[in-house]
């Protein structure tokens, strides 16, 4: 179930971003209604949807053995910390930063993108900073790694979110250094739309965890 849910997300995302009709415009100044339409696809997207396919379906096999492991009679289910709410909200201040930034590109105005680029990383290092902190609260009060396997599928499930932001940030870090060095916004455009469907995934993806983690 979770896997179709994840997958329809992306087929949405999907028709969203091919939506976009990037074709290549007029041949000719005089035939204004009449032009050639070519659908022109960046490696980079295409990569990028391989690479979401993947996660989907590597997020989708640990779900499953959470939800299998979790039936066995040594399972004793944590209280998560409260301030995972916190961190749900930063990450999804996060996302609507980096639409904001994509928006600011689409109409070209490079200020936008700063801003948009700038809230988006800082509300993203949040979110993994309250998520080390959390790990902090859960091991002062006794919950650690290898104590119950519902310690460490929560460990291993948040550690591998976060190192997906991680990279993510990698790509964050060189577009907001192009854009701060005064690059123009067609040179990172296109960052910025990838960027910005990673972190609307990575959300989805967190909002299916912690639902999960709630509700068990």
């Amino acid at each position: 179930m979770l896997a179709i849910i994840m997958a329809s997300f992306l087929g949405w995302l999907l028709r969203q971003t091919f939506g976009a009709r990037p074709w290549a415009d007029e041949d000719d100044a005089i035939e204004t209604y009449h032009s050639e339409a070519v659908l022109q696809t960046p490696p980079a997207r295409i990569g990028l949807w391989a690479f979401l396919a993947v996660v989907t379906s590597l997020f989708a096999l640990f779900l499953s053995a959470y939800s299998i492991r979790m039936e066995l009679p040594d399972w004793r289910a944590l209280e998560e910390p409260k301030l995972l709410w916190l961190n749900t909200a930063f990450l999804i201040f996060g996302s609507v930063a980096f639409q904001r930034a994509r928006d600011a590109a689409a109409s070209s105005q490079i200020q936008g993108v700063k801003t948009g680029l700038i809230l988006g990383g800082m509300f993203t290092i949040a979110f993994l900073a309250g998520q080390l902190w959390a790990w902090q609260q859960l091991n002062a009060a006794g919950f650690f790694l290898t104590s119950n396997p519902a310690n460490a599928f929560f460990y291993l499930l948040t550690a591998l979110h976060g190192l997906h932001l991680l990279g993510g940030l990698w790509f964050w870090a060189k577009a907001t250094v192009k854009v701060w060095n005064g690059a123009k916004v067609g040179e990172v455009q296109l960052t910025v739309q990838l960027c910005t469907v990673y972190w609307h995934f990575l959300l989805l993806v967190w909002l299916v965890l912690f639902g999960l983690l709630l509700s068990t």
